[in-house]
């Protein structure tokens, strides 16, 4: 009866379905027992007709009219309805024998393994191992670099580059193989680096001589009678000067009641009546400039931060005035040592106790430096040994008059300099990286400090793909549940002004194929440094990794694992490594030269040697009206220039303090006895330049080129609305760059790298011409610590025109191709903008050759501010030397070699 009633309402009475449902299935039992023999059509189209079932109450019962009534309501429920049929359908298959469609397998599937879809059409089989398939959009998309035959011949899996998840994500890769060196040759480079480190072994001895003799008069004691105390530090623990943040390997001073630890360096200069650990200086933060200002907005820049004056009044960005920590200064100069040499305790503004004498502690035994001598000593008076072997090795590049084969096919121009050997940069190939006579070669124009291009290494690779998205898919692996942030937003910077900026990864890396722009047009220059962030390279990619150390030349010296002529990894277990790498690097490229906002990294020096590989371009073709904008902008930009360049010029003629302007300005690259020297004459320096000298400066920053190019920029326009291009900015056309009468084919980077010995010509001319840079915000660089450490310069094709014309050196200046190994020796600064978008790895070493200017580099950051980003010894290149010597003394004492030992021509 409650059904009735039910099935009487005005809502759908779902218990109807259900007794439909009943009705369905006993009918079908029926049929499944009367008819076993009938075929399955015939099933089927009862199962199709169930509106025609007659109720067993008659043909005009209430549950069949209910039917008729409600027929148009159940076509009305559409798909709904038709989804629980399919439902009641399902229920039915257990019953009904039902043939599934089995998978098509042998000679006929179609089954992808890349993406693991057969709706693709056409696959290609491959013949070696007749059980992989690949379809040709997948071929097209993932391996466009392999045609149809070659997949059919080989595919990815078997050439194990294979760029699907599955293979990505693959545990257990296998270790790149290591090269066999025979015994004969790692005795020979462990001769090599036993000569190169033997002289600074003896100079960090005669050091720590010194110190003992210093501790012995303030105890007056003998030398002989004195016993320093063992540091209380383990093998995992790093120990650095707590004034100048330098690493400490040995001998060093510390406060019996704090701990306070002072290097020798900073002992000797209290000593010398010098700030120790150079000069405390406020670091000035840049001031926050909007997008008006940096594409040329004078007047948004005016009424945004200079509100009370007029743009003819008052600069649009006052000069940062430098200003001394007077505390700390203060502080220091009351921190003095006594006549006999002792050293009271930094005061407490100083992070110190101010409290009794430091004591004098070593962290090695107290005859461990003077024993590994008498031992290197003996070795190097053997008749076997051969430190010298390789430096009589004559550079095939010369002749025997020294003078350069031009046409040799290794060689590439980089430079014209006038009466110089070094315009040329040798650049073997991968295969020729590894022989033997290739190594040799290359020693010859490393040990001068010279930079090497290696071609093609990728060549020595399995050929996996270094695409961006390839490597993202790579990483897209979920952890408990949970996904890293990373996989799905990453910090960028904005080349435009330097800032962070968080943006999806996918459209970044779509931005870094088709590219990207700001609103008003502007190619929007995006860049992530060392990413994966936060995480080993090898471990996070572990097939990459595996790929980038079979792609890299010369293993000798740059391979983390074993390389007997890298020292990095002669450092014991126990002790906490540097990091060195790989590092990857990822950013936009434009083939024009912007001005504002390029792909580069700027002037710098690295601490240690370096090898950067291009390992993947994608070009970016702007548009001809996204050309025409650009050269709109570019005009209104360089009139900013101007006017501020212009403002500047009066502003420091008229300002009573410009002299710490000055001070700061012509601070040049010193040694550590230099930086002594100078600090007890500063004062009588500042005298020595006028205002008027400061002025005659900044007037010649104004004249040679903006005028030029603004001249340049109106006549342009004028006929006929032609196609600017200015001349600082003047390219080849896309795929070619000339070189003399030649073309070739472009590449993706743009190298600029020094010589060791311009150096000091290359600070005063940035210092000379400080304000036409610019760094964060857009902002003029107006305070300068150290012009090639602080990283804030990067010089534009007219600036290096004007280095050669007014101090007659160059850089060599290269495009890095794909493929490429960059070898850059440390010591040299070097900048790069990227033409191309680009997917560089880098990898740091230590070669024994550039061992003494990593070195005199760690002096030089050590005399930077305490707040400066290279202020912190990271490398620890003296504990890497120190241990790379002690092992190469005890490998060369048990295994001496007979006086037989074949040496190479």
């Amino acid at each position: 009866m409650d059904g009735e009633n039910r099935a009487a309402s005005e809502e759908p009475p779902l218990p109807r379905k259900r007794q439909r449902k009943q009705v369905k299935n006993d009918d079908f039992r029926q049929l499944d027992s009367s008819d076993d023999d009938a075929p399955l059509s015939e099933v089927v189209k009862e199962k199709k007709r169930p509106n025609k079932v007659k109720s067993p109450r008659g043909p005009k019962d209430k549950f069949e009219v209910e039917m008729q009534e409600n027929s148009g309501r159940t076509r009305k429920s559409g798909s709904r309805a038709q989804a629980k049929r399919k439902n009641n359908d399902e229920n039915i298959d257990d019953t009904i024998p039902k043939k599934k469609k089995a998978p098509v397998k042998g000679d006929d599937a179609i089954m992808c393994h890349q993406c693991q879809r057969n709706d693709k059409g056409r696959v290609v089989w491959c013949k070696l191992c007749r059980k992989k398939r690949f379809c040709i959009p997948c071929i097209e998309r993932w391996y466009s670099n392999m045609s149809e035959d070659e997949i059919a011949a080989k595919c990815p899996v078997c050439r194990a580059n294979c760029n699907c998840k599955s293979c990505l994500r693959m545990k257990g890769v296998t270790e790149p193989p290591k090269k066999d060196i025979p015994k004969s040759d790692i005795y020979r480079y462990y001769c090599y680096i036993l000569n190169l480190l033997l002289p600074w072994l003896k100079e960090f001895q005669r050091e720590q001589k010194a110190e003992k003799e210093i501790e012995a008069k303030i105890q007056g004691i003998s030398v002989s009678e004195l016993e320093i105390q063992a540091a209380a530090c383990s093998d995992d623990e790093r120990v650095y000067c707590d004034r100048c943040r330098t690493s400490i390997i040995d001998f060093h001073r510390s406060c019996p009641e704090c701990s306070y630890d002072l290097c020798l360096h900073c002992c000797a200069e209290l000593r010398a009546g010098c700030l120790p650990g150079g000069k405390e200086v406020k670091i000035r933060h840049y001031e926050h400039r909007d997008k008006k200002y940096i594409f040329g907005d004078v007047s948004a820049g005016n009424q945004t931060h200079n509100k009370r004056s007029s743009r003819s009044q008052a600069p649009l960005n006052p000069p940062c005035k430098i200003e001394n920590n007077k505390k700390d200064e203060n502080s220091c100069f009351n921190w003095k040592a006594s006549k006999v040499g002792s050293i009271p305790c930094a005061p407490v503004e100083l992070d110190g106790c101010g409290g009794p004498n430091l004591e004098l502690k070593c962290m090695h035994p107290e005859k461990f430096l003077s024993e590994l001598e008498l031992k290197a000593e003996k070795i190097v008076k053997g008749k076997d040994f051969s430190g010298d072997a390789f430096s009589m090795y004559p550079c095939p590049c010369f002749s025997s008059l020294g003078v350069v084969h031009s046409e040799i096919e290794n060689l590439r121009q980089a430079a014209d300099r006038e009466g110089s050997s070094d315009n040329y940069i040798y650049c073997p190939t991968g295969k020729d990286a590894m022989q033997d006579t290739g190594l040799t070669h290359f020693q010859a124009h490393w040990a001068r400090g010279e930079p090497v291009i290696v071609r093609n290494v990728l060549e020595q690779t399995s050929g996996l793909s270094w695409e961006p998205m390839v490597m993202w898919r790579a990483l897209r692996e979920r952890t408990n549940g949970k996904v890293d942030s990373e996989q799905f937003s990453v910090k960028a910077i904005d080349c435009l002004d330097l800032c962070e900026v968080e943006i999806n990864i996918h459209m970044f890396f779509t931005g870094y194929e088709k590219g990207r722009c700001h609103s008003n047009r502007w190619p929007e220059m995006l860049k992530l440094k060392d990413w994966p962030p936060a995480s080993s390279f090898d471990k996070r990619l572990p097939r990459h990794g595996a790929e980038f150390i079979t792609a890299l030349p010369f293993p000798e010296y740059t391979d983390p694992r074993y390389g007997p002529l890298n020292l990095a990894v002669k450092l014991p277990e126990k002790i906490i490594k540097p990091d060195l790498g790989p590092k990857t690097y990822i950013a936009y490229g434009f083939r024009e030269e912007l001005g504002r906002g390029d792909s580069v990294t700027k002037l710098h020096c690295d601490m240690s040697d370096a090898i950067n590989v291009l390992m993947h371009t994608a070009e970016v073709e702007p548009a001809k009206w996204q050309m025409e904008q650009i050269k709109k902008l570019r005009k209104k930009q360089l009139q900013q220039d101007l006017d501020e360049l212009q403002f500047h010029a009066s502003l420091v003629a008229s300002n009573s303090e410009a002299s710490d302007i000055i001070e700061n300005s012509c601070r040049m690259v010193v040694s550590s006895g230099q930086m002594q020297e100078e600090a007890a004459a500063s004062k009588s320096s500042l005298d020595l330049i006028s205002q008027e000298r400061m002025t005659h400066i900044v007037d010649q920053q104004m004249e040679p080129n903006q005028h030029h190019l603004l001249s340049e920029i109106n006549e342009q326009e004028e006929a006929n609305g032609a196609h600017y291009q200015p001349s600082s900015l003047v390219t080849c056309e896309p795929g070619e760059t000339s070189v003399g009468e030649k073309k070739v084919e472009y590449g993706g980077a743009l190298w600029d790298i020094f010589r060791r010995e311009d150096v000091p010509k290359l600070s005063e001319f940035l210092m000379k011409h400080s304000g036409e840079f610019r760094h964060i915000y857009c902002n003029p660089i107006k305070q300068v610590f150290h012009p090639i450490h602080d990283q804030t310069f990067y010089l534009t094709a007219e600036h290096k025109r004007k280095l050669k014309e007014e101090y007659g050196i160059e850089p060599w200046t290269f495009e890095q191709k794909l493929g490429e190994a960059v070898f850059i020796p440390a010591g040299c600064p070097h900048q790069v903008r990227n033409l191309k978008s680009c997917l560089k790895v880098a990898l740091d070493f230590v070669s024994p050759e550039n061992v003494r200017e990593c070195i005199r580099l760690t002096e030089e950051f050590r005399l930077l501010p305490s707040e400066h980003r290279a202020k912190e010894d990271k490398l620890e290149v003296k504990k890497i030397a120190l241990h790379a010597f002690k092992e190469i003394v005890e490998y060369l004492m048990k295994n001496p070699q007979s006086s037989s030992l074949e040496l190479e021509s």
